[in-house]
């Protein structure tokens, strides 16, 4: 049963508003952005998506930092993800913040029987095994509404490596997948050659006109890793971020020495960082 009302699509602020820790003008403020923003203006629900999750990964940064003052500008970098969303959709007539939000409270209620309800659950396995009931029957009711659902629609939003190796997970539970690493390392082999393929020997030009199958193909290299990964029952997402902790610790090092010099990466050449780079490498060892 739907508990949308009717769309009402904010009216901009006028002048220039103080805070006041007003969800309406808030509202009214980014509604203000929407007319007279040309950046805010060409944004569409889609255009927004890498936001989102941007801002949902740089939250959980902040959560790690337990810094204040960086949790707080997190949690409304996020907000202001769902401010956006919901004013382009008032725009549209679809719905506004406040379906959203009774959307919320009911979503709430409806999985917490054990207290808004007489039922009674003893502890938080309890509660977690009631509240997978209740999305079952939530999933029911969307597969009476058409919404039919397949076997990895269990899979969650995420990154793109989390989802990769969930989908490969639920996969592997159907049977298909391969028994041991060696055809996932098959499979990776002949994945990179692919790529290999579309970009060796060939002018830039013409591997910028076939941009989209080097994209496909480099997406399944990609795919075809994590599966490497998952086949070693390691975390794909965890040994990406890994790499990447090390890419800046290394890049950090050379900005240090650099600045020991009295010089910036800009005034540097590829070859005296990469040197630097061979030493942060060192750095780590003796470390």
């Amino acid at each position: 049963m739907s508990i949308m009302n009717t769309t009402t699509e904010p009216k901009p602020a006028q002048g220039t508003p103080a805070p006041s820790g007003s969800l309406d003008d808030l509202l009214a403020l980014m509604a203000r952005l929407r007319v007279d923003c040309p950046w805010d203006k060409k944004q569409t629900n889609h255009s927004l998506i890498p936001y989102a999750i941007e801002e949902a990964y740089e939250l959980g940064e902040a959560v790690q930092s337990d810094d204040d003052e960086d949790i707080k500008g997190e949690l409304g970098d996020v907000l202001l993800q769902v401010v956006f969303h919901c004013q382009m959709y008032a725009e549209q007539g679809r719905f506004d913040m406040s379906d959203v939000i009774s959307t919320l409270q009911e979503k709430l209620v409806r999985r917490h029987p054990h207290v808004f309800e007489a039922e009674t659950l003893k502890d938080d396995a309890a509660v977690k095994e009631r509240w997978d009931e209740i999305k079952l029957e939530e999933q029911q009711a969307r597969e009476a509404r058409g919404k039919s659902k397949r076997r990895l629609d269990q899979v969650k939003a995420g990154s793109a490596l989390m989802q990769a190796q969930d989908v490969q997970k639920q996969a592997s539970k159907l049977g298909f997948d391969w028994e041991g690493i060696a055809g996932a390392v098959d499979k990776l082999d002949e994945e990179i050659a692919e790529l290999k393929h579309e970009l060796t020997n060939k002018p830039t030009a013409e591997v910028k006109a076939n941009i989209r199958e080097v994209e496909k193909e480099l997406g399944d290299c990609m795919f075809a890793l994590v599966n490497v990964a998952r086949k070693l029952n390691l975390d794909a997402e965890a040994a990406t971020l890994t790499c990447v902790h090390k890419f800046k610790s290394r890049f950090g090092y050379i900005e240090e020495q650099l600045a020991a010099s009295g010089k910036r990466v800009e005034d540097s050449d590829i070859s005296e960082m990469d040197a630097l780079w061979e030493a942060a490498k060192q750095h780590e060892r003796s470390a």
